[in-house]
Parts: structure tokens; sequence; C-alpha cells
């Protein structure tokens, strides 16, 4: 029992240390600072620039991105009606079956399905992206030090490498990366989508509107879990003071 606890310290310690490291990678680059509005206290998404973000996922970043932990009926938070959602879902074909013959057979996405990724598996993604794998972007704000900045920063951050740098084959620079090299290539240009409501679609438009979306994606309960602290924290305060009014009560008669 005793070389088990040794043990699973020693293990512990070792997280704690790689988390730390990982934590001043990223420390030491100075992030753009955006004033999100669901971040604080009484924050909440902004759903018109979430729905734009999921457009501009859709249409540039989902042909190298998964976003394999969101189905399509959780954008009912988003404003999305039912038939849009059911819309949205059949524009996907999914593998299923056996029948009842015993053989698979191709449909149409439904609301239940989670978002398909672009490739069959991560040889083929690697295959496609030259060798390196795109990661799923389901909670990527969440796993990366600077949270939505470090994704605004990253996709707004791609420059013409310095005169005395010199990029490896098939890297682009980027002034808000680790070593300031990435095999991704920039995925923003001016007016790569065209956004219904007509807002401009701009490199740093588009990039702060598909962070919210991703955001979203990460922590799709955020607003309800505020909802619940305010709720839990309003009840303690009217607890203690009952409590307080109760102890006043009890001991008023001592002097």
């Amino acid at each position: 029992m005793l070389k088990l606890i040794k043990s699973l310290s020693a293990a512990a310690l070792l997280s704690v240390v790689a988390f730390t490291g990982v934590q001043a990678a990223g420390a030491s680059i100075e992030y753009k600072s955006i004033n999100w509005q669901h971040t604080g206290m009484f924050g909440t998404y902004d759903r018109a620039a979430a729905q734009r973000g999921l457009q501009v996922y859709r249409e540039v970043c989902a042909g190298c991105h998964s976003l394999k932990q969101v189905a399509f009926r959780s954008l009912a938070d988003l404003g999305f009606n039912e038939d849009e959602i059911k819309a949205l879902a059949a524009e996907a074909t999914y593998e299923d079956g056996p029948n009842d013959d015993g053989d698979m057979f191709e449909r149409a996405g439904k609301p239940f399905d989670k978002f398909p990724s672009p490739f069959a598996n991560e040889k083929a993604a690697r295959a496609s992206n030259g060798g390196a794998y795109p990661p799923d972007l389901s909670l990527i704000v969440k796993s990366r030090v600077g949270f939505e900045n470090y994704l605004y920063s990253l996709l707004t951050g791609y420059e013409d490498a310095p005169a005395d740098m010199e990029l490896m084959e098939g890297m682009h620079y980027n002034a808000y990366f680790p070593n300031h090299q990435i095999a991704m290539p920039s995925p923003m240009s001016e007016d790569a989508v065209e956004y219904s409501d007509g807002t401009p679609a701009t490199v740093e438009q588009m990039s702060k509107d598909v962070t919210v979306f991703l955001a979203w994606a990460a922590e799709p309960k955020l607003e309800e879990r505020k909802n619940m602290g305010l709720k839990v924290i309003l009840f303690l305060l009217l607890l203690s003071g009952l409590f307080y009014a109760v102890k006043r009560k009890v001991w008023s008669d001592l002097h």
C-alpha cells in the first residue's frame, strides 16, 4: 500500500511539473487580449458571433479539423431551430447498419449525430497534410494556455518570417505559435466567407467569430453553470443571514 501511495504521489508530481512546464512555455508569449462577452461572472455567449463562427468552421476549418464531441442538436443552444438543425445535419453522410441483409449503408445525418470528421483515420489525415495531424477542435479553446486569446492570436498571427530566420520546409511563420513555425498555413483570408447578416468578413472578424463558436463548443453549459453558481451564492448569503439572526435570538438573554 505504501509503495502504491508513493507511486501515485510521484505520478501526480510529474503531472504538475509537466503542466507547469507547458504553462511556462505558453506564458512566454503575450497573446492579443480581447474582451470576450462570455467571460466574467455574468458573461453570456454572443450568439450572433457564434452562429457566424459556425459558418467559418464549416466553410474554412472543417476540411481539415474535426469537431467530434459536438452533436448537431446542441446547436439549439445557439438559436438554431429544429428545421435548421435537421438541414445542417442532412448535409453530412454517415455509414450506418447493418441492415436486415447484414450490409452497411450510408444515410444522411440526423440531429443526434456528431459533426463528421474530414478524414477516415489519423493516417489519412496526416497523408493529406504533409505529415501533420490537424487536432480536433472540440476542446481546443480549453486545452491551450491563453484559451480564447491564444486561438484568436494564432489565427491572426501569420506574418512574413524575419529576414534572419530560416523556416523549415513546409512550415509557416506565426508570431504566436511556439518557436514561430507552424505546419498549418494561414486558414483565413479576406472575404473567405459571405456572412448572411452583412458583417464584413475580415480576417480579424472571422477569427473572433470562430473563436466564440469554439469556446461554446468546449463549454456549451457555461451559462447554466454561471446561473447555478449565482443561485448558490445567493442561497448561502441568505442562509448566513438566517443563521446570524437565529444566533442573535438564541443568545439574546446572555450578557
